[in-house]
């Protein structure tokens, strides 16, 4: 996949990140708990992006933007959990 546009959007105390790609949509929703805490509560990806590296390309900018932004992410949903444990790089972007 050659790097997609994603776009953050933030709605008060909840958010999402949207990567759009052939008419298609995929999405990773966070709640701010605090402002040095998000929690990552689900990942979407329609089947038409399965196997793109859409969905790893949401986490790897949700990543990127707690890194630049100074929060740490709770992994909750378990895609975002399953590329954390893949990546241990990315080790200090998570809460225990």
């Amino acid at each position: 996949m050659s790097d997609p546009e994603i776009i953050r959007e933030d709605n008060g105390s909840k958010g999402r990140y949207l990567l759009r790609q052939n008419g298609t949509e995929a999405e990773l929703t966070f709640s701010v708990a605090s402002p040095s805490l998000i929690i990552a509560d689900h990942t979407g990806v329609p089947d038409a992006l399965r196997g793109t590296g859409a969905g790893a390309a949401l986490v790897a900018r949700l990543v990127a933007d707690a890194k630049a932004g100074g929060y740490k992410i709770v992994p909750l949903c378990p895609f975002v959990n399953a590329q954390r444990r893949r990546r241990p790089e990315w080790a200090d972007q998570f809460s225990a």
